[in-house]
């Protein structure tokens, strides 16, 4: 038997991510050695987001809150990368607060999301300089900080700044208050 027949036999002919019974085809969920363990069913729809993040419609993605609790490792994983994907939308956060793995599923899930992470994530300032973790950077404009009820000054440096998920934004302190910034609001100093 083939690693599509074992998938359709496990999965009931269905995509194991979304439910969709259309166009399924296996995807193997990285590292893998092509094996069924190692593999999932799914649908042209969640193949499609996967390997194109920037297609990603993040309310297809709700499916996830029944996969993730499914009894097969590579579907748990695949999950979970989804989630660390999309978690800047909210939701997606709360459900991977919940989401336990076993140790050797959450190894093989971190693996492959630092590496996507590390990839994906290149934060630039006004001019479209690579900001990295510990710059320091110059703010270009007055920015009113909501909720902290000051105004972070043209010309203020922040220094040692943390990335974020988003490559929009970066954390740093100003006035002693840890804010998160728009990098277009920036200069690299």
């Amino acid at each position: 038997m083939g690693v599509k027949e074992e998938l359709l036999q496990r999965s009931g002919g269905v995509c194991e991510l979304c439910g969709s019974s259309e166009d399924l085809s296996v995807y193997e969920v990285a590292p893998s050695n092509g094996s069924a363990e190692q593999s999932i069913l799914v649908c042209a729809t969640c193949k499609g987001q996967i390997e194109n993040p920037d297609t990603m419609d993040t309310n297809h993605w709700h499916c996830l809150n029944d996969s993730m609790w499914s009894g097969e490792a590579a579907v748990q994983v695949m999950s979970y990368r989804l989630l660390k994907r999309i978690a800047h939308e909210g939701w997606p956060q709360d459900m991977l607060d919940t989401l336990y793995l076993e140790d050797e599923v959450q190894t093989w899930a971190d693996a492959e999301a630092e590496e996507e992470t590390e990839d994906e994530v290149v934060c630039r300032d006004s001019n479209g300089a690579v900001l990295e973790a510990g710059d320091t950077v110059t703010i270009i404009k007055d920015l009113d900080v909501k909720g902290a009820g000051f105004t972070a000054k043209r010309g203020t440096a922040v220094r040692n700044i943390s990335l974020t998920s988003n490559p929009e934004q970066i954390e740093g302190r100003v006035n002693g208050t840890k804010i998160v910034l728009l990098s277009k609001f920036l200069k690299k100093s």
